[in-house]
This record gives C-alpha cells, structure tokens and sequence, in this order.
C-alpha cells in the first residue's frame, strides 16, 4: 500500500492507500424480525459456522449411501483428515504469560488494522463510541467501519448517519486511513443483514438465489442506499476503499439458506464504482480451514462459487476471512474444537489464491483474523482468570504471524491485517485482563 498524501486524490483501485496511524489504539443481532442487540454470536460472531460438522458429516453419509461400498470407502477417506482436525479441550484455561513469548513476525509492507462493531461493543457493555475512542488511540493504520442500511435508515424516508459521521470523525482525527462496508444487504457484525423491514413485503426464501429480476425493488433499493452513502463520504480523503457486501454470496450459515446472486452483487459493484470511479473494491471471504467447513461450504455454493471465487471476478481487493479455531459443542468444562488451519491438504486453496493474485497483479488482505474466541455460546465467554482456548491472547500473535509468513512463500502482496475482537480486548481490560490489548501492542510494537 502506498502512503497517501493529506489532501491527495483518491488511490487507485490496484491498492489501499496507506497512512501511518499515529499514536493517539460477529456479531451482534439487529436487523428487524432478528435476535435482539444483546446476543452476541459466538466469539467472531459466526454462531452458526461452528455447527457445519453435523452437515457435513449427514453429506458424506447420504455420498457413501448412494454409491455403495466405494462411496463408503470414499467417504471414510474424507473423514480422516476431519479426526486430525478434532479438539477436545477444556474450554476455559488458566491464564498465562505466554503471550510475552511469542514470536512475532514482521509485517513488511502490510498496513495493520482492526474492524469496528458498534453494536457489539453495546452487547458487552460498553459505550461505543467511548470504545472507539479508545481503539484508536493505539498506532495501527487500518479501520473497518460498516454503513448498516437498517441503522441508517430506520424507517421509510429517513437517513440517519450520526453515528458513522461521529466514528469517521474519531478515524480522521486519530490519522487512521478507513474501508467503510456499504453492505447493503449484508455488512459485518450479526446477523450480517441489515436490510430495513420496509424494503421486504416477505422474508427473502429460504434455499433461494437472489437474483435482480426476482427482487428488483431490493436491488434498486440497495443500490441507492449505497450510491447515497459513497456520495456522502467519497470526499473524506481518510477512506481508502469500500467494501461491497460481507461475505456476499454465502449462505447466512445455518440460519438461512438464501445467498446472493454474482449478478445482484455485480450491480450494487458497479453502482459503487459509478459513484467513486477512483477507490478501489474490497470483497470478502471465508477461508475454511477444516475438512467439515470446507465440504460445507463447497457444497452450499457450486453453482456459482463461493465468496471468495466472486471477489476473484468482481473486486479490486480480496480480502481473506481467517478463523483457524472454533467450538463446535461443549457439555461441562470440555469443547470440541474444528482446528484443521495448519495441515498440509488444507493450504491448497488459500496457495492457489495467492498464486492467481501473484499472476493477475491483484492485491489481497485479511479482512477478518480471528483475535477473540468462538466458543459453543451466544456470547463470546470472559471468565474471570481465565482464557477462552478457541482463541487466547498468545492466538492473536500467531493467528497473525501464520498470515504473515504465508506472504514469504508467494510474490503476492498482502495489502493489510485487519484484527477481530477489538471490543472483547476492551472488555477483558475492563474486568482485569489486559493481556488481549498488551499482545496487541507487542503486535504493533514488533511488527
């Protein structure tokens, strides 16, 4: 990423704008007919994700059955790797200082950041823009803030946009350079939909592709939402991309099987572009990193591909979603925890991304590195002296030191690392543990 000059003109699609950040530091429900704002998903907000292995494992038993002995055979292959995958572990550990001892990689080039989420800061008790006000103070480069439609527009007519006024306002004034997710339909933090009652006469059906022709009137709608918004911010010289939907075309997890058609998110791409022609794209995607996830979410998107396939087609930016651990079930002090991120078979599909963006001089970046845990609960667990083990401050170090050494083994460029967790980091301060927040800073530090 290249510096960007106070004043300068927008940057190029090919790449983020960088300006250093100057010291100064899943999900939480709210869309209508949704769960309320104080339930939050589990750790990175995914609560769905970490149930796919039942999925799965009812996909490969109907693929055996339906082919007899070889397909048994075929299927028992499949679930070896899903064996070296599988955790079982107390969920809650005793603190420690490991996190102080913990390598951590150099960044080269790569701009460092967290994403924002005002409604889970409210869901854990805190006061989100006292919360924001804290975050930036630390010296990262990077904030991802989300325009959330419902949020904006609460009813018929109205727009609202105090709240991202005031947390762009906060970004400027701490030096921070800003991707602002203009959804529309989908946008980061639970439930990850955001479209305001208003613009759905029914809930959008379950199992269906949304395509332009069958809800004309959402996507004319949403692509006014996001023109009016890109037309109200492109002149704020900190925003350095948009980011076009959240993982656009994914199924909701298991909560709902409808997904976004390419061609509906190629029109709400082109209505960015028509309204900002010179800041680049950024489109997201989930990166399985076990055997059960990975067979999922194939299966759930062949016929156009998963999110980050269309971010190949569609954007300037692929941003990487990274969660290498999860629980998938707990009964007492013990989980089941999915862990598959670093074994050999399920590097390929992340090498292969980084090979086409080598190729195709295309920039890439995590969007989302798992930093808080993501435990078999609705809200993310903080026990008093003691750690979550799906994702322990000495995680936020190696979760992000394993992206960074995947940068040396390609000629790709990683545009930026963008931490998730902030708000939990503030929470575990709050109550004592700022061992979240102190790994942070060794990050920044030795980075």
């Amino acid at each position: 990423m290249g510096r960007a000059e106070p004043g300068a003109g927008r940057p190029s699609r090919s790449r983020v704008a960088a300006g250093a950040g100057r010291p100064s530091r899943g999900r939480v429900a709210a869309g209508a007919g949704r769960p309320s704002r104080g339930r939050v998903a589990a750790g990175a907000g995914r609560p769905s994700r970490g149930r796919v292995a039942a999925g799965a494992g009812r996909l490969l038993h109907g693929a055996a059955a339906g082919i007899g002995p070889a397909g048994a055979v075929a299927a028992a292959s499949l679930l070896l790797p899903v064996a070296t995958e599988l955790r079982l572990k107390r969920a809650a550990r005793p603190m420690t200082d490991r996190w102080r001892q913990v390598p951590v990689e150099p960044r080269d080039t790569v701009q460092l950041g967290i994403s924002f989420r005002p409604l889970q800061a409210v869901a854990l008790g805190l006061d989100p823009q006292a919360a924001l006000q804290a975050l930036v103070a630390y010296p990262f480069q990077l904030l991802r803030l989300g325009a959330y439609w419902n949020r904006l527009e609460p009813e018929p007519g109205a727009f609202a946009p105090g709240e991202l006024d005031r947390q762009l306002d906060a970004a400027e004034q701490a030096g921070k350079q800003v991707i602002v997710c203009v959804g529309p339909v989908k946008a980061f933090g639970y439930p990850e939909f955001f479209v305001p009652s208003h613009y759905l006469d029914q809930p959008l059906r379950e199992g269906a592709l949304v395509t332009p022709d069958r809800r004309r009137r959402l996507l004319d709608a949403g692509t006014a939402f996001l023109t009016r918004v890109v037309e109200r911010y492109r002149g704020r010289a900190a925003i350095v991309a948009w980011q076009v939907e959240h993982e656009a075309v994914d199924p909701l997890g298991m909560e709902h099987s409808w997904r976004l058609s390419e061609a509906f998110v190629r029109s709400e791409v082109d209505a960015v572009r028509a309204a900002d022609p010179g800041r680049p794209v950024m489109m997201n995607g989930f990166l399985p990193t076990s055997t059960p996830v990975r067979l999922q979410q194939w299966w759930r998107t062949r016929d156009q591909g998963d999110s980050l396939s269309v971010a190949q087609r569609l954007a300037d930016i692929v941003g990487i979603d990274f969660y290498p651990r999860h629980a998938l079930a707990s009964a007492g002090p013990l989980a089941l925890y999915l862990d598959g991120s670093r074994a050999r078979w399920q590097q390929q599909r992340r090498e292969r991304l980084q090979s086409w963006a080598a190729r195709a001089g295309r920039r890439l970046m995590i969007a989302e590195g798992q930093a808080e845990p993501w435990e078999a609960v609705t809200t993310p667990p903080s026990p008093a002296g003691r750690v979550m083990y799906s994702c322990r401050p000495e995680d936020l170090i190696g979760n992000y030191s394993q992206c960074m050494r995947w940068i040396d083994r390609r000629s790709s460029v990683m545009d930026g690392y963008l931490f998730w967790g902030a708000e939990y980091w503030l929470l575990r301060e709050r109550q004592g543990d700022p061992s979240y927040l102190r790994a942070f800073e060794r990050v920044l530090e030795g980075a």
